[in-house]
């Protein structure tokens, strides 16, 4: 770490974060380090998350949504005042770019951790902050008005000028779609910024998003701490992010100097203050443009703290206690690369899921929230296992980080740790994080936003899970091994064995829609299979204990972790099989069924727990095949459940503003050809978590 100024100031002595989570902690740590006290404020919802019992003291928010939460600015500042916080950082999202807000604090005699109101005000709106980077110099795309945009436009971008992370953003391809665009990120905007106005600007379909770090003090320093790259992203939400820029190393050395000294010239134009990111979409050849500066800390900021040596929070709070920043900019050395774990399903149109984390362990992990040694893995976490995944924030669990000499020895240390990694009781976008880190145009350097665009998630992972037949066989064994174990008596004997031939013993596994049924028994000639996997010939049990299965597939000896989850209701339980062939979850099917516990033919359920936001038929309806149905509000995101076949509507379950969970039956359709329907959800107008503009 870089040293710390020694310009007098006035010492913080006590911190109030006004977030949650991952950034939560983050801040706590470096706080802890300094001897500065942590004061944490919660939710319902966040009772129990671990940044709570962290602090030092904590102060509940009553209510569960970020409205009546985490956006509550004066609730904010009077439990900074009932904790006796002196200080205030507001860490990414929620309030940390509200210009008001910040006023709010300076105005109640607390600091703010972060930069000036009026720096916040300018560049929190799009379309005024393009206007000064213009009068600045720097490179920005034509700002187009709606009712402005014609075909030679198309496709453009409809965005929010206020607050960021994807949300209140749409891609428009055709006329007809403008206005619906415009309204539908205007609501969203204003229900997540609490400000309306969006703009519109040409779409680039692919580039490179790279991004500066820029940290700045009162007495006229200003740092460029090098680049930052996240060109993979889904639905304007970064996925895996790296420092440095592999674009910026193939240019060339004027690239980068002409990138940094706009970063440095964006932060000057508005007086800037304290950490932030200047970020540009840039093609191969070099050029690029501003697309918006963030003006707090970002997800990704790991990755430049681990090339450059800093603490940026630890800077953050150096600035904000009016110390000078050296005038020395720190440098860079050897790569860095993050991938972000979100709990969501990207075969599944990147559904966010729900649930309680049973499992989460990352091999090689040397630090968390603090940069790690060269070849060691760095983790930063929100969650820790019991967390429970609800539906009213942000689905992102953690964020694995690498540290090393070389990109490539990098982008394959995190991949093998992602990869060896052990996430039970919530699917997750890890298989895509591996498979997106070792892709070819990855590990060359030439990967852009449109990636995911041209490669389908489901493509990229088909080879990736554990067979399911494979899976439903070693839970099966481990699940005989399980009942052995709870004998009072003949122990030593294998479940399913018998003297003398005899059925086989069936296990049923659910895995998806699918049913994985598995028959064995073990007799004098040892393990005998029904049917046996496809993925062997001749299989042999070695070894079957209740969480450990060892089998000898076509003379290759093969170890399968288990572990056994409790489910959502009584009687159901989960199974997760890890293996260096990958890993698989499955369902145990309990052998009697309660009738009653049976969903409806034909009923469309919620896919996870949410709010219904919009009710768009009534019994009697005739539906077409994707048409809309209903919108359920999840996870600050809008999803479309949508009729998979043609039918009519018999029955409406729900109401607007109702709560739902998952499972709920929302509605019926009879299936005019099947007599059957089942839920859908399309999330083309869904919008996520991020910092920016490329697609």
């Amino acid at each position: 770490m870089n040293p710390v100024a020694t310009t007098p100031a006035t010492p913080i002595r006590s911190v109030l974060v006004a977030n949650r989570g991952e950034i939560a902690r983050r801040v706590f740590a470096t706080c802890r380090a300094r001897g500065i006290a942590t004061v944490a404020v919660f939710s319902d919802p966040d009772a129990d998350s671990p940044h709570v019992s962290e602090a030092d003291a904590a102060v509940h928010l009553p209510g569960s949504s970020p409205t009546d939460t985490y956006l509550r600015g004066d609730l904010v500042i009077e439990a900074a005042r009932r904790a006796g916080a002196d200080a205030i950082h507001p860490g990414y999202g929620f309030l940390s770019e509200n210009a008001d807000f910040a006023e709010q604090v300076r105005a109640a005699g607390l600091t703010w951790i972060g930069p000036d109101p009026r720096a916040i005000a300018v560049m929190g709106s799009k379309v005024e902050s393009k206007q000064r980077m213009a009068d600045a110099g720097v490179p920005v795309l034509e700002r187009i008005a709606p009712e402005a945009v014609s075909e030679e436009h198309l496709p453009v971008l409809v965005k929010a000028s206020a607050g960021g992370g994807g949300r209140g953003m749409r891609v428009v391809r055709t006329l007809a779609e403008v206005d619906d665009a415009v309204e539908s990120a205007s609501r969203e905007a204003a229900s997540a910024f609490g400000d309306p106005t969006v703009f519109v600007e040409r779409y680039l379909e692919s580039g490179h998003h790279v991004e500066v770090q820029v940290l700045a003090d009162a007495h006229g320093t200003v740092w460029a701490l090098g680049e930052r790259e996240c060109s993979l992203q889904r639905r304007h939400q970064k996925v895996i992010e790296e420092a440095p820029s592999p674009l910026v190393e193939r240019v060339g050395p004027q690239m980068r100097e002409r990138l940094l000294q706009a970063g440095r010239d964006a932060a000057a134009a508005v007086g800037y203050r304290g950490a932030g990111t200047v970020e540009f979409l840039a093609l191969p050849d070099g050029s690029f443009w501003f697309l918006e500066m963030n003006t707090r800390l970002q997800v990704e900021h790991p990755v430049t703290e681990a090339v450059t040596g800093t603490d940026l929070v630890g800077r953050q709070i150096d600035v904000a206690e009016g110390r000078a920043l050296p005038a020395q900019e720190p440098s860079a050395r050897g790569w860095s690369v993050e991938a972000r774990l979100y709990a969501e399903d990207p075969n599944a149109d990147w559904r966010p899921q729900t649930g309680t984390v049973a499992a989460l362990s990352v091999p090689g992990v040397s630090t968390r929230f603090a940069v790690a040694p060269e070849h060691g893995i760095r983790l930063d976490s929100g969650v820790e296992v019991g967390s429970v995944i609800g539906t009213h924030y942000d689905a992102m669990l953690a964020k694995v980080i690498s540290r090393a000499p070389t990109r490539e020895e990098a982008v394959r240390e995190l991949a093998a740790a992602l990869r060896r990694s052990r996430i039970h009781g919530i699917t997750t976008n890890r298989d895509l994080l591996v498979e997106s880190l070792l892709h070819p145009e990855f590990l060359d350097g030439t990967a852009d936003t449109g990636f995911y665009g041209r490669y389908d998630p489901g493509t990229l992972t088909k080879d990736t899970a554990l067979a399911p037949e494979l899976a439903g066989l070693v839970a099966a064994l481990a699940d005989g091994a399980r009942q052995v174990a709870r004998r009072p008596v003949l122990q030593l004997v294998h479940t399913g064995f018998r003297n003398v031939p005899s059925t086989f013993q069936r296990r049923t596994f659910a895995h998806g829609d699918h049913e994985v049924v598995v028959g064995h028994r073990v007799g004098r000639d040892g393990l005998e299979l029904e049917s046996p996997p496809s993925c062997a010939d001749r299989v042999v049990l070695v070894e079957a204990e209740p969480t450990c299965v060892v089998l000898d597939l076509d003379g290759v000896r093969r170890r399968f972790d288990v572990a056994w989850i409790a489910g959502d209701g009584p009687g159901q339980e989960m199974v997760a099989v890890d293996s260096p062939l990958g890993s698989s979850t499955l369902g145990l099917r309990p052998r009697f069924v309660d009738p009653s516990a049976l969903t409806p033919g034909g009923a469309l359920v919620a896919p996870m727990p949410g709010t219904i936001t919009g009710v768009h038929v009534e019994p009697g309806d005739v539906v077409e095949a994707g048409q809309p149905m209903l919108t359920l509000e999840a996870m600050k995101m809008d999803h479309a459940v949508t009729a998979p076949a043609a039918g009519t509507v018999t029955r409406v379950a729900v109401a607007v503003g109702q709560q739902v969970d998952q499972g709920a039956t929302l509605a019926v359709v009879e299936d005019d050809a099947a007599g059957d329907a089942s839920v859908a959800t399309d999330d083309s107008d869904s919008r996520d978590t991020d910092e920016r503009n490329a697609g």
